[in-house]
């Protein structure tokens, strides 16, 4: 007698992959701004805007094209990441497009230049620009650990990023800050693009002396002091800010900068002393640079009392111009086109673009946007959990930690809370280099946590676990 006996491999359970979730997430991402464009057409004309549904369906196509390559490309990946994104820019070009309607900045154009040419259109070109390089790099980049390779040819790289505005005849001075490059007619402010690249040098960098910095000498005032010679790096990347502080007068890239560093160096030594130590560097290189260098004196003197010097300063009147904006918005803001924060002037449309969020849709508004600034800071550190390399952990939070330190010094600046920095606002301000690199740093996050996230490959079947036939004797 024969007796058959059936076994079969189990191999990985299939995960699920999220995709038509991020599908339904990015169809509200694009319907939201285009009520939001319909709101402001009525506020200001009192009819729909006549460019509202090629606008509904350029942004549409653009995110169903990056939700098309995330799902052939990335299947794993975190499903929150690039509907958030979306919504952010979706709004981010009504707000631009509603300034454009502006008959003062449009005055102050024409002052300033002979012609005025709107923003909405030049936006919306550099989000499709971003949105090409966003499928570039998920389809070129496959695993993003094999970016360690290029660690110090990253800090290279950042390097000349950051000296590029500094060079004689191809940097250019705007608003007394050197940061922006011009190439062919077009401004490119290199120090976005920086912050990606010199991440990859501190991920790279940490992940391989993070042992080393972890060690202490000595116990001092409850905090453990790192040996002399670890201090090296850190004053290394210190006297680095301190260099774009004093040569390109950007106290925003200088801050974001050292503080990723900071960021990156304590998640992985777990050394508190690390983060007192790089709070009083920055806090006192901020004050030697401030008691020489006027653009930053005149930044921190407009912070202090920007009604004081309100007559005699730029500085002091877009800062106190966008306070009595946050201030007249109240909690739920003067409505959609209806407010006056294009009194600050071509800022506007740049850092203060916040201003008219505090202002037209009020405290609830602001609280509503850094709310989905906060979601993309969580998914990233959320991913940068479950990666399974240490690289890719200090990468994830690298570049999380950079969007969070931009958020806030330029929310922070605007508000009065901190001085001005001159940065962008993510994904909201007017600017190509700013949406292209933020979407360039939103592709990387989600390559990281399809890797994180993609389910081991099911182990070779042994020779045990396949159909065996067993024959015993009746």
């Amino acid at each position: 007698m024969s007796v058959v006996t059936n076994t079969t491999t189990i191999g990985a359970i299939e995960l699920p992959s999220r995709r038509n979730t991020e599908l339904m997430l990015l169809a509200f991402a694009v319907v939201i701004p285009m009520f939001a464009y319909a709101n402001v057409g009525l506020a200001i004309n009192g009819t729909l805007p006549p460019g509202m549904v090629l606008y509904g369906l350029g942004l549409g196509a653009l995110a169903g094209v990056a939700h098309f390559v995330v799902r052939r490309y990335a299947k794993y990946s975190d499903p929150l990441l690039l509907p958030l994104a979306t919504l952010l820019n979706g709004l981010g070009l009504v707000l631009i497009w509603r300034l454009d309607q502006s008959e003062r900045l449009q005055n102050l154009a024409k002052r300033s230049f002979g012609t005025f040419s709107p923003s909405a259109p030049r936006q919306m070109m550099y989000t499709a620009l971003a949105i090409a390089l966003f499928a570039g790099v998920l389809l070129i980049l496959k695993d993003h650990r094999v970016l360690q390779r290029f660690t110090y040819i990253s800090m290279a790289g950042a390097l000349v990023l950051l000296i590029l505005p500094v060079v004689p005849g191809l940097g250019a001075d705007v608003f007394g800050a050197k940061i922006w490059i011009s190439v062919g007619g077009f401004s490119i402010q290199p120090g976005e693009f920086a912050k990606i690249v010199i991440a990859i040098f501190f991920a790279g960098y940490l992940m391989v002396k993070r042992d080393a910095l972890a060690l202490a000498s000595r116990r001092f005032m409850g905090l453990y002091l790192p040996r002399g010679r670890d201090l090296g790096p850190i004053l290394m990347i210190w006297g680095m800010s301190l260099l774009v502080l004093v040569f390109e007068n950007d106290l925003g890239t200088s801050l974001l900068f050292f503080g990723m560093f900071v960021i990156m160096l304590y998640v992985a030594t777990e050394r508190t002393s690390w983060i007192v130590i790089g709070l009083l560097m920055s806090v006192g290189g901020a004050v030697v640079v401030a008691s020489f260098a006027s653009h930053v004196q005149a930044r921190v003197n407009a912070w202090l009392d920007p009604f004081g010097c309100y007559a005699t300063s730029g500085a002091c009147e877009q800062v106190g111009q966008s306070i009595m904006s946050f201030g007249s918005g109240g909690v739920l803001g003067a409505g959609w086109g209806q407010g006056n924060s294009d009194l600050i002037g071509f800022a506007a449309n740049s850092d203060f673009i916040f201003s008219t969020v505090g202002e037209e849709l009020g405290l609830a508004g602001v609280m509503a946007f850094l709310l989905v600034y906060g979601l993309i800071i969580e998914r990233g550190v959320r991913t940068a959990l479950a990666a399974r390399d240490p690289f890719g952990k200090l990468f994830a939070i690298g570049l999380s930690g950079a969007f969070a330190l931009q958020i806030f010094v330029v929310a922070g600046g605007v508000m009065g809370l901190i001085p001005l920095t001159g940065m962008t606002m993510p994904f909201l301000a007017s600017g190509g280099s700013s949406v292209l690199a933020n979407w360039i740093l939103i592709a990387v996050l989600i390559r990281i946590s399809d890797t994180a996230r993609r389910p081991a490959p099911a182990p070779a079947p042994s020779p045990d676990s396949e159909m065996t036939q067993v024959v015993r004797p009746s």
